[in-house]
């Protein structure tokens, strides 16, 4: 299947399982998608081990670093 046929969570999902994590503005620069507290979510709902780790940029901001546990 082509990249532009798959869905943002199927591309996140391989994503992940290939051992990487991701986070907001990764997914944003490589998969163009805006909301991915909404599509972990939804693959936790289908069972997929998913961790949270809360990172503090240098600039004070804080976000979500999402990691797939095998």
């Amino acid at each position: 299947m082509s990249r532009s046929k798959r869905s943002q969570k199927e591309l996140i999902l391989e994503h992940l399982k290939h051992g990487d994590s991701i986070n907001p503005m990764l997914a944003l620069h490589k998969f163009n998608c805006f909301r991915l507290a909404a599509i972990i979510h939804q693959l936790r709902n289908e069972r997929h081990n998913i961790v949270t780790k809360k990172i503090e940029a240098h600039t004070g901001n804080k976000y979500a670093e999402y990691s797939l546990i095998a």
